[in-house]
């Protein structure tokens, strides 16, 4: 995409650079997508970028990070080639060089953001300039992450009634799948929030490709990252409540099972002993001698075990 002097606008192939190199007022956007790696490392070493950036572009997995070299910033976040549903992401790694009237923008596979924003939309932030252009992308990126968070904020609440009428094994697997979805996501936003406050530094150094006329666009995309990050730890936070209480109840259900088999154990040890006692297969046990012995134990052994009752009963353990 090429913006040419007179406001006029032009889509085509490599040949806009050499259109572009004519005119330093002209400003130009190219798109890698879906590329040949070595044709873009010679394509991108011609435009002046720095070897190891394109190097970290070119990784099939790199942290996302920011850079200032002397004639562009050098940007790599993490995009998205397709959103689904319960916060499972297919994630893109974008790499953008800015300079004063060129971007640059490279992704293994189609971006939702690139694609949306190159096209007339895209057309009036590369008029204001190429950082606006850069800022938007990245803005519109952390727009479909928020999208998807708000709408597993509803899931969530009513995941959360279900589980305080009555959770069970299931409820607490999905749980727990969610609560590590949100720990990769919180992994993301926190370099993407590096990003964001490295912007709003480069602002205030008024470099020749951001300055004051940028703050309010950055100011924006790192509150929109500070909101991601806040809104991924809440429902991080109300996954592990979830998880902790339901851990405690089942804990709590286990004491309370554990408690009642220990007391019919303690009962019935006493009762057991004297039934060992006088099973022994000894040819004289004076007791069996007696005329009612075996009612005498039977009322002895049910002594013992009301008044085993009544004491537990007493302690509260029944």
């Amino acid at each position: 995409m090429l913006l040419k002097e007179d406001k006029s606008f032009i889509y085509g192939d490599e040949s806009l650079v050499d259109i572009w190199k004519q005119n330093p007022n002209d400003s130009l956007w190219i798109d890698f997508d879906s590329h040949d790696q070595e044709k873009e490392r010679l394509f991108m070493k011609q435009l002046g970028c720095h070897s190891l950036a394109i190097k970290d572009v070119q990784r099939d997995r790199h942290p996302p990070k920011i850079e200032l070299f002397d004639n562009y910033i050098f940007m790599l976040y993490r995009g998205i080639f397709h959103p689904g549903d319960d916060l499972v992401f297919e994630h893109l790694q974008i790499g953008m060089f800015v300079g004063t009237n060129i971007v640059i923008t490279s992704h293994a596979k189609k971006s939702i953001s690139i694609d949306k924003l190159f096209s007339i939309e895209g057309e009036k932030y590369l008029s204001k300039s190429p950082i606006t252009l850069a800022l938007r992308i990245f803005h519109y990126s952390c727009g479909i992450y928020l999208q998807k968070l708000f709408e597993f904020e509803e899931k969530l609440e009513s995941l959360e009634d279900k589980f305080q009428m009555g959770g069970d094994d299931k409820m607490m697997q999905e749980i727990t799948l969610y609560r590590s979805r949100l720990t990769k996501l919180k992994r993301t936003f926190n370099y993407h929030s590096n990003i964001g406050s490295e912007l709003k530094i480069l602002v205030t150094d008024e470099t020749p490709i951001i300055n004051q006329a940028e703050l309010h666009t950055v100011t924006d995309v790192h509150e929109r990252i500070e909101r991601l990050l806040s809104l991924s730890q809440m429902h991080y936070d109300i996954c592990s409540d979830l998880i902790n209480g339901y851990l405690s109840v089942t804990s709590h259900q286990l004491n309370a099972t554990m408690r009642v088999l220990t007391v019919i154990t303690a009962i019935f040890i006493p009762l057991g002993f004297l039934a060992g006692l006088y099973g022994m297969n000894f040819d004289y046990i004076p007791e069996l001698k007696i005329t009612h012995g075996y009612y005498y134990l039977l009322g002895f052994m049910s002594f013992i075990s009301l008044s085993l009752v009544i004491l537990f009963k007493k302690k509260r353990w029944l």
